[in-house]
C-alpha cells in the first residue's frame, strides 16, 4: 500500500511538450473556430470579395500610367488604394466575426455609413477618371479608360452594397442603441 503513490502517474497530456506542428495545429483550429462561415456565403461577402477584386485591379490600371502627369490623378488614385485597403480590412473584421466581440459598435450602421461614403468617393473619382482620359498619350487611354469603366462599376458595387446595409440596419430596427444595450 506504501508503493501505491510512487507507481500512479497524474499527468493528462505527453510528458514531452509539443513543437512547431501541433502548436501549428491548434493555430489553425482556434482561428477557423473564429471564423464565420455563414458570412463567406452572404452576399454582401461577395460584394466585397467582388469590390476588393476590382479595387485592386482599378488602382492597378492607374499605377500603369503616368498618372501623376495629370493632378486630378491624385484624388482617383487615394480613393482607390485607400478604399480597397479599408474593403479589405472591413472584410477580415466581418469574416473574423469581430462584431460579435466588440458588441458595443453598431456595426450594421458602421458598415452602411461606409459604403455610402465609398460610393460617393467613388463617384467623385469615377467622374474625375472619366472626364480627363483624353489628357493622357493614346498608348495609356486604353488603361485610363478600362480604370474609368472599373471606377463606374465599383461605385455601382459599393451602391448597392450601400443599400442592402441599409435593409440590414432596417431590419435591426434602425437605432444603434438597440443592438448596444443589454436587455
Amino acid at each position: 500500500m506504501a508503493d501505491f503513490p510512487s507507481k500512479v502517474t497524474t499527468e493528462t497530456s505527453s510528458p514531452q511538450p509539443q513543437q512547431g506542428a501541433g502548436r501549428l495545429r491548434g493555430l489553425v483550429s482556434s482561428t477557423t473556430s473564429r471564423m464565420d462561415m455563414s458570412f463567406l456565403r452572404s452576399v454582401p461577402a461577395a460584394l466585397m470579395a467582388a469590390e476588393t477584386v476590382l479595387g485592386l485591379l482599378h488602382w492597378a490600371l492607374i499605377a500603369g500610367a503616368p498618372y501623376w502627369l495629370v493632378p486630378a490623378y491624385g484624388w482617383v488614385m487615394f480613393v482607390a488604394v485607400t478604399l480597397w485597403i479599408l474593403t479589405t480590412l472591413l472584410f477580415l473584421v466581418l469574416l473574423f466575426s469581430v462584431p460579435q466581440i466588440l458588441s458595443a459598435v453598431p456595426w450594421t450602421m458602421t458598415v452602411m455609413m461606409y459604403n455610402a461614403v465609398a460610393a460617393l468617393l467613388y463617384l467623385t473619382a469615377f467622374l474625375t477618371n472619366a472626364a480627363t482620359v483624353r489628357m493622357f498619350k493614346p498608348s495609356f487611354v486604353g488603361h485610363i479608360g478600362a480604370a474609368a469603366f472599373f471606377g463606374a462599376v465599383l461605385t455601382l458595387l459599393y451602391g448597392a452594397g450601400a443599400y442592402l446595409s441599409y435593409l440590414d440596419w432596417r431590419a435591426d430596427g434602425g437605432n444603434a442603441a438597440t443592438t448596444t444595450v443589454p436587455t
